[in-house]
C-alpha cells in the first residue's frame, strides 16, 4: 500500500492505495467524486478526463500514485462555490450539448483544456481536440456549438448536421 496526498478541486486529500489503483478509481471510490466516469477502461472514450497540474488526462490511464502531490481538477470542481454552472457548463445546457450526460463531464473537461490554450478555436480545431472523447448520443454538432458559444463566438452560422 502507498500513502498519497494531492489537491483535488482546491482541497487537500490523502489516502492509502494499492500500486495498481487508477486515478479514476481513487477519485470515484475513495473520494466519492463520481462525476468522472469510467466508460471503456481502455482510454478510448474520454469520459474519465480530468486535469492534473493543468493538463487534461484520461484518469483511467494514470495511476493514483502518479498524482501524488499533484493538483487535480474534476468536473465537480468546475461549478462556482455557490453551485452555479461555469461558462462551459452553461453553454452545454443552453445549446443542448448533452443528451444522456454520460460523456458530458469528459467533454466539459476537454473543452476547458482547449479553451485555456486556444480561447477562440475554429469548428475544425474543436472537432480535432475532441477526437479522444466519444459521444454516442449527440453527433457532436451541439457539443461543438456549445464550446464555440463558451468561447464567446457567434454560433448562429454553424450549419446544422
Amino acid at each position: 500500500m502507498t500513502n498519497i496526498s494531492m489537491t483535488v478541486n482546491g482541497k487537500t486529500v490523502s489516502g492509502e492505495v494499492e500500486g495498481r489503483t487508477l486515478l479514476v478509481d481513487f477519485l470515484r471510490n475513495d473520494l466519492r467524486l463520481t462525476g468522472t466516469h469510467v466508460g471503456c477502461d481502455t482510454s478510448q472514450c474520454g469520459a474519465c478526463t480530468v486535469h492534473v497540474d493543468g493538463v487534461a488526462v484520461k484518469s483511467c490511464t494514470m495511476l493514483a500514485a502518479e498524482a501524488d502531490g499533484a493538483d487535480v481538477a474534476t468536473i465537480e470542481g468546475q461549478a462556482g462555490a455557490d453551485g452555479s454552472l461555469n461558462t462551459i457548463q452553461a453553454a452545454f445546457q443552453e445549446h443542448h450539448g448533452l443528451q444522456c450526460g454520460f460523456c458530458t463531464p469528459g467533454m466539459v473537461m476537454a473543452a476547458a483544456d482547449l479553451l485555456k490554450n486556444n480561447p477562440k478555436p475554429t469548428e475544425a480545431e474543436i472537432r480535432h481536440h475532441l477526437e479522444g472523447n466519444i459521444c454516442r448520443c449527440t453527433g457532436y454538432h451541439n457539443i461543438v456549438k456549445s464550446i464555440m458559444a463558451a468561447s464567446g463566438q457567434d454560433v448562429s452560422q454553424l450549419a446544422a448536421e
